[in-house]
């Protein structure tokens, strides 16, 4: 039976029911315990689980990422909070150089189950140094996997998936998500990772996208429709690994695709996206893969330059309209 709940319960659901299966599994982040979490994904978790297993942590990123990896080396389960992953920078030496890397090194002998989680890309007004979005750059990594998840269904059952799962893993939310509410059911699910979700059907182009932006091509796509533009919608929920034969098969129908993304243009998610479908279904391609990314800048305070950076609904409407010239 589902409930409609917020995407931060959904979050601390999944944590708490993982925490009550396994005792290796704890929390540790900047004021996730005493004050109940900087967004209060962690709110009531202190009373429940206690000091040993929500701890609070100095304000020194590199230092307790440290910690949870020797943790997870030797064989806990550690769920690291980050208050925003432009802080988690600090903390790069040990999830690329010792986290993503332990098992190769080992020859399989030394795992790192982990998981890194908290708010990434913008939040309005919060500068460019709080602004990024950093699925591109882990997605980079081998060794890690990377789920950025759209809603609070996704969120709690790739959670679960995360915390059991053997390899590092990079959990992005959003800080404007954290309210946004959804049906999530009462009984036990997990999502598989690696596997993206067609969220809306459609017959005339693909629109891929993932995290918050998938409200732009959600928007996007009933706006189309409007005008007789039947969009497919597929939200990615994990960006490594990445489902491009969800994609692809899209294609195959559509014929057209678009995708939607808060990354920098260089090197992005839409990036590798790209080229895969061109690769394996080129000969299914009526138009050039379309892409809408965040301006290739740092991230500026104004609102109007914040609204002229990122991804909106109407850019998205333009772009799927120059790709649908060919539309038999």
């Amino acid at each position: 039976m589902a409930r409609i709940i917020a995407f931060r319960e959904a979050l601390r659901e999944a944590m708490s029911e993982e925490m009550r299966r396994d005792d290796r599994v704890f929390l540790m982040g900047e004021e996730v315990a005493e004050y109940n979490g900087a967004y209060k994904v962690s709110q009531g978790m202190l009373a429940e689980f206690g000091p040993k297993r929500i701890i609070d942590t100095p304000i020194a990123e590199l230092g307790f990422t440290g910690i949870a990896v020797g943790a997870a080396q030797n064989g806990l389960r550690p769920i690291v909070e980050f208050m925003t992953w432009n802080f988690a920078v600090l903390a790069l030496d040990q999830i690329l150089n010792t986290a993503s890397k332990m098992l190769a090194m080992s020859g399989g002998q030394i795992g790192c189950p982990i998981v890194f989680r908290g708010p990434n890309g913008s939040a309005g007004q919060l500068g460019a140094q709080h602004s990024t979005a950093f699925e591109s750059y882990y997605a980079n990594i081998p060794g890690i996997k990377v789920i950025s998840p759209s809603n609070p269904y996704d969120a709690k059952g790739l959670m679960k998936a995360a915390i059991r799962d053997e390899d590092p893993v990079m959990f992005m939310e959003s800080e404007v998500m954290y309210g946004d509410k959804g049906e999530v059911p009462e009984e036990e699910y997990i999502i598989e990772i690696g596997k993206a979700d067609v969220k809306k059907q459609g017959s005339d182009v693909t629109i891929v996208s993932y995290n918050k932006m998938m409200k732009v091509a959600l928007g996007a796509a009933a706006e189309l429709e409007k005008e007789g533009i039947s969009a497919e919608v597929i939200d990615l929920r994990t960006i490594r690994p990445l489902d491009w034969h969800t994609i692809l098969e899209s294609v195959k129908k559509t014929n057209r695709l678009v995708i939607v993304e808060e990354q920098w243009p260089m090197c992005s998610v839409s990036s590798e996206i790209a080229y895969r479908i061109q690769k394996e279904a080129f000969d299914y391609l009526d138009a050039p893969i379309r892409r809408l990314t965040a301006a290739d800048a740092p991230l500026h305070y104004a609102p109007t330059l914040i609204d002229g950076a990122l991804p909106t609904v109407d850019k998205t409407v333009r772009l799927v309209k120059e790709v649908m010239y060919s539309r038999k």
